[in-house]
């Protein structure tokens, strides 16, 4: 890959002193992103710049006119994204260059997430990383051979005229450079198929927290890393490891983060939810942007954190963000919409401004709280510590309320009132501000990833407002997202579903419905999950690999077709779907499913040995075989209630099945006896004499 890197190099400085001149006569553009439906496509429609979207017709001009392909890929609440098109895309100077000798192709990359891996992974060969927005010249036929992400005007302007040059006096050094990256890209896919026999080993899983270990910051939380993202599934594995293996001082870490995390500024503390990441050490200053993503997942957490911790704290955090989605990102067909601008228009200038919505002035907050503005200041750190830039404070916490409250002679009670006075004067003054854009499209994975928030939270803290809301969204997906073949669409607005499904789709569907039989014990979402896995074995399925692909043999075929295996802020799809395959099996018996989960994680062991934070979620699945894992079956007229209050105890290693009446499925048939509520402790469908009561099941689970 060195040799790549060495060849595009070269060329470009070969060519840097050769400029090519901007075209001077004025040319009419013709934008087609008007007659998109993407948020973020709409935000470049009045853009100067010929762009058009994605398509067959976008890619046939390419070839029939001979010319390079611009690929610039983002999303609707990525500041920087906004930064690029106000700086280059809005300029007609940058238009011209662009439309005279390009191509011009927008993507969203939340609509088209096969088109952004795969050129994601090309910049990540490239340059050894990548972000948004990401910027690739390509070939006429798609394969790149540049590319970026951000780029001032003036550092733009200079790669489009040096790219133009070689393509035009040295094509054929591109093409063998684009023959090589392909190639590389491709081998990003390949999974070696374990050939030995399925082992798992509870040292492998304790080696790896151990080299995972020394990137833990004790102090902060998270990593000894900026900026700080919040990687949820990372901090849940960790948590449930602690917890199974009483690690108090891997627990007492984890703890911390997600107290660090939740006191920050990452958290929004007037509205509720959380921005997408911190831009330094301690979590306080946020880049803006709320994704739908991170707060499902986080609601998730947060709730099982509470369930070991009973701290009050983060049942605040849960029924706070719950409030945000409900009140920023929800329809009215309980759909949930996919992320806030970290943007927005300042009261004093009237131009978009990151965090111009969230962050107070000194004076502001002395005008609205009066007398208790003193004791808001210390609660919140409007001093030093809290200041960001322009003399403008993000609140950020540093003291349990408990502390703060002695300190200051308060009862709890009393302190909370004050805090709940204050949220709610900020939140009525807040909203007098321009709000941040709405991204109001509907993805069927991210919903799927916040129907899993509710249910977990309802889960944990039997709020009947929780299971309705998770409800209606999975009859939204059930009704408007899952065609009659089983297959899934990935996008919805405007009433309208659009998009062939990706793996992540099918995968977040099925983990999230296994999780709403789980807490309803009905049968139709486990039936529809199963459908679905079937409905992925036909169209996703590698044979060679034993793997997923995150396309199916139905869509349009790009330079290659991706495997995602790496677990980031959301996990992999194939690290969620071996979770599947693995509670599928134990609930349909249905051998296929074992067999392919085992291979999967199999084979991406020597992956996880060697970067074992990139694999949270495959570790989790790994506990699964190394430890004690449980089937709960519970079947009698109380049932619900019964697992409800089980749920009450933080059992990860376990799967629910339950009936109030005879049922015929592998895990229920012939349990009922009529006039009893029994529950049957189980492994591997092997199951101990059964019990009445909660506390003698938890004695037999150990």
């Amino acid at each position: 890959m060195k040799y790549i890197l060495i060849i595009i190099v070269s060329l470009l400085v070969i060519n840097c002193n050769q400029q090519l001149t901007p075209p001077k006569e004025t040319h009419a553009y013709t934008n087609e992103l008007i007659h998109e439906s993407s948020p973020y496509l709409l935000q470049h429609a009045h853009n100067p710049v010929n762009w058009q979207p994605w398509s067959t017709k976008a890619l046939a001009a390419a070839k029939a006119q001979n010319k390079l392909i611009i690929i610039s890929v983002g999303y609707a609440a990525c500041h920087w994204c906004h930064v690029m098109e106000h700086e280059s895309f809005e300029d007609p100077e940058v238009a011209a260059l662009m439309n005279t000798n390009y191509i011009n192709i927008k993507v969203d990359r939340e609509e088209r997430p096969d088109i952004d891996q795969v050129y994601m992974n090309a910049v990540q060969l490239m340059t050894g990383s990548g972000g948004w927005p990401l910027n690739v010249i390509a070939l006429p036929d798609g394969r790149p051979v540049w590319g970026g992400t951000y780029f001032a005007k003036e550092n733009w302007m200079d790669a489009l005229r040096q790219v133009k040059d070689l393509y035009t006096t040295q094509p054929d050094q591109l093409a063998t450079y684009a023959d090589k990256l392909e190639k590389g890209i491709k081998a990003m896919n390949i999974i070696e198929v374990a050939k030995d026999e399925t082992t798992f080993d509870s040292t492998f899983i304790a080696k790896a927290v151990q080299e995972w270990s020394l990137e833990f910051d004790h102090e902060k939380g998270g990593t000894q890393r900026t900026p700080k993202f919040m990687m949820p599934a990372n901090y849940h594995f960790l948590y449930r490891y602690a917890h199974q293996r009483k690690d108090s001082l891997l627990m007492k870490y984890v703890i911390n983060t997600l107290t660090q995390i939740s006191y920050g500024g990452v958290y929004d503390h007037v509205g509720g939810g959380f921005a997408r990441y911190a831009t330094d050490d301690k979590w306080h200053v946020p880049h803006f942007e709320k994704m739908l993503y991170d707060n499902a997942q986080l609601v998730s957490l947060y709730s099982d954190a509470y369930l070991t911790t009973q701290n009050p704290w983060f049942k605040t955090v849960v029924y706070e963000t719950l409030d945000f989605v409900e009140r920023e990102l929800t329809n009215d067909v309980g759909a949930f919409y996919s992320s806030l601008d970290a943007d927005s228009m300042t009261a004093d200038t009237g131009e978009l401004e990151e965090g111009a919505f969230y962050i107070w002035k000194k004076e502001t907050l002395q005008q609205l709280l009066g007398d208790d503005y003193p004791l808001f200041a210390e609660y919140y750190n409007i001093n030093a510590y809290g200041l960001w830039e322009k003399e403008q404070y993000v609140l950020i916490r540093k003291t349990a309320n408990t502390e703060f409250a002695t300190t200051h002679e308060l009862t709890n009670t009393q302190l909370q009132e004050k805090v709940s006075q204050w949220k709610a004067e900020l939140l009525k003054e807040r909203a007098k501000r321009a709000k941040p854009r709405l991204d109001d499209k509907t993805l069927t994975s991210w919903n799927a990833h916040m129907l899993k928030g509710y249910i977990d939270a309802y889960r944990v803290f039997k709020d009947p407002d929780f299971l309705k809301k998770a409800l209606k969204n999975a009859t939204f997906i059930k009704t408007h997202q899952l065609q009659n073949d089983f297959s899934l669409l990935h996008t919805y607005k405007d009433e309208k579903s659009t998009i062939n499904g990706y793996l992540e789709d099918y995968a977040a569907v099925i983990d999230a419905f296994i999780a709403l039989y789980q807490n309803t014990f009905d049968q139709q979402w486990l039936d529809i999950a199963t459908q679905l896995t079937e409905y992925t074995f036909t169209h996703f399925y590698d044979a060679d690999t034993k793997f997923f692909y995150f396309t199916s043999d139905l869509d349009p075929e790009l330079i290659t077709r991706t495997i995602e295996h790496t677990d980031n802020v959301i996990p992999a799809s194939n690290s969620i779907m071996a979770n599947n395959l693995f509670y599928l099996y134990h609930y349909t018996n249905t051998k296929k499913y074992l067999v392919s989960s085992q291979q999967m994680l199999q084979a991406i062991q020597s992956q996880i040995a060697t970067y074992p934070s990139g694999y949270a979620n495959w570790l989790k699945l790994m506990l699964n075989y190394t430890e004690n894992f449980y089937e709960v079956v519970v079947a009698g007229a109380d049932a619900m209630h019964t697992i409800q209050e089980l749920n009450t105890h933080y059992i990860p290693n376990k799967l629910v099945a339950g009936s109030t009446k005879p049922a015929t499925s592998p895990l229920l048939e012939g349990r009922f006896v009529d006039g009893q509520t029994l529950i049957y402790i189980c492994v591997d469908n092997a199951c101990k004499f059964p019990v009445s009561e909660i506390n003698e099941a938890l004695e037999l689970i150990e």
